[in-house]
Formats: structure tokens, sequence, C-alpha cells
């Protein structure tokens, strides 16, 4: 008699908690789907005729398929290439040292025994405050460090970010001292510390600033305006704008001389389709490290 009634009890409530996972499944779709909608209208306006974006805007699917922006794209692949591997060096690169030299200092800010660590971090956050300005750098980068024209020049000034070593070093605070402690006993060393127990219990930390390292680096172009000249050393974002600006300072000039602008010239599909080109490969890679976000700090770190 009581199992029919617990039975009969719990029955109400295994179909409450079914709908209620059905809603918030509804619920992250449609989230979801707002979130897809400008990736599908960026791809399908790149895939459209010029004429037909002036006349009907830009659609999710369409009107008139084109593949012009594409070709005016890759009219140079061996240029793109190239912009595409001196992209691609910079950021596996500046990714991974900045990645090391972050979390090494991180670690050392976040060591309670270390007694100037207060004293240092406040010297960091302090860079923070102010700026040299950008004629000093430039001046310090051409006449003093002579990086112009380098691909060092693209790797550093991205390297380190105070933010990241403050958001790195409170991750690394919140790890138990037990492990630690037990590796010191051990007999271990901070630097074999750091590398085979910090470093694997910071994996959803390193995942997120390593890749907003990476993006810092992929997207970034001022430093190559500044300081590259040399065809062969330009990364994609700055090859991509100069293309694209090349064609409008083209097109004012036909415009200015009052001659027959051709306006089948795939300006507004062709920035469309150095978005998808761009954005691509980092699409690509997300998935693979969104899975570290959701990993715990110390799971199956310190047993019994």
């Amino acid at each position: 008699m009581s199992a029919q009634l617990t039975s009969k009890v719990a029955k109400p409530e295994g179909s409450d908690k079914r709908l209620l996972q059905i809603i918030g499944y509804l619920f992250l779709a449609l989230i979801s789907l707002f979130c897809l909608v400008p990736f599908i209208l960026v791809l399908s306006s790149s895939l459209t005729e010029e004429s037909s974006i002036i006349e009907q805007g830009y659609q999710l699917i369409p009107a008139v398929f084109s593949l012009e922006a594409y070709k005016l794209l890759f009219e140079f692949p061996g240029q793109l290439l190239k912009a595409y591997a001196v992209t691609i060096s910079v950021t596996a690169v500046g990714t991974f040292v900045g990645l090391l030299l972050t979390s090494m200092t991180a670690y050392a800010l976040a060591r309670r025994d270390f007694k100037w660590r207060n004293k240092f971090s406040f010297f960091f956050f302090f860079t923070t405050l102010f700026s040299g300005g950008l004629v000093p750098w430039y001046l310090m980068v051409v006449n003093y460090l002579h990086l112009k024209d380098t691909l060092l020049i693209l790797v550093l000034p991205l390297l380190m970010n105070v933010f990241y070593i403050i958001v790195m070093k409170s991750f690394m605070a919140g790890i138990p001292d037990a492990i630690t402690e037990s590796a010191k006993i051990d007999g271990a060393g901070d630097f074999r510390i750091y590398l085979r127990l910090i470093l694997p219990l910071c994996k959803p930390a390193l995942a997120t600033i390593g890749l907003f390292i990476a993006l810092g680096y992929w997207n970034d172009w001022y430093n190559a305006m500044l300081f590259i000249t040399k065809q062969d050393l330009m990364p994609l974002q700055y090859y991509l704008y100069k293309m694209l600006g090349n064609m409008d300072g083209m097109r004012k000039a036909m415009i200015s001389s009052g001659a027959v602008v051709d306006l089948q010239i795939p300006t507004e599909s062709l920035k469309m389709a150095m978005t998808v080109v761009a954005i691509g490969p980092i699409l690509l890679v997300y998935p693979f490290i969104q899975r570290f976000f959701v990993q715990g700090l110390t799971v199956g770190a310190v047993k019994g």
C-alpha cells in the first residue's frame, strides 16, 4: 500500500522535472538560434551579388547567388596564404609564451610565502594606470630596439596583460595549500610544483585566458600598421584591411575623376567574405577548448 502511494506521489514529480527540462532545452535552443543568426547573415551576404545587397539589403538567404567576392579575395592566393601563415605563427608562439609567462607570474604572486608579492602586485597594477604614449613607443621600437619589420614586434606588445595575470592569480589562490605542502614534504621544488601540480589544476583558467590571448593576436592589425612595411610579414587582418582600403581608395579616385564606376565591384560582399575567412579558424578551434571551461578546480587533486 505504501509503495503504491509512493509511486503515485513520485510520478507527478518526474513529469514536472521532464517538463522543466523540455522548457529549458527549448529556451537554450532559441538563444543558440539567435546567436547563430549573425553568422548565417554574414555567410549569406558573402555569397550574394553586390547589386542585390545594395537594392534589397542583407538577407539570411542569398537572393542572387554569387562567388565574385571570394574570387576577388583569392585572386592572389599566394599573398593570402603568406598572411595566414604569419598570423598562425604569431598566434601560436605568442599564445604559448604569453600563457607561460602569465601563469608563472601569477604563481609567484599567489604564493603566500613570497613576502614581496603585494609590492609586485602593486607594480603590475600601476602600469595599467599610465601609458608612455604612442610617439615614445614608436621611437623606442624603431630607433632603440630596431624591431621594425620583424615578427617580434607582432608578438611582444601582446605578450603579457596585467588583467590576465590578476585573473590567473585569483584562480591559483583558490588551490588548497595541502597540495603544495604535500609536494614540498616529498621534496619537490617550486618549478616542479608549478609544472606538475598547479598547471594541471588550472586548465579552465589556462584555456580561457589562452583563448583571449589567441584572439588578441589573431585580430591584431594595429601593430602591423605601425611597424610592418614588408608584404611578406603582413598578418591576415592587416592584409585584408589594406586590400579593402585599396579598393575603397580606387573607387573614390574613379568617382572624383568623373570616370564610370563599375557598380559590380563586390565591396559589401567582400567585407563579409573577409569576415568569413578571418573567423573560420577560430570557430574551428573553439569547440576543442570549450570543454575546459566547465572543469572543476581540484577534482581528484587531494586523495585520502
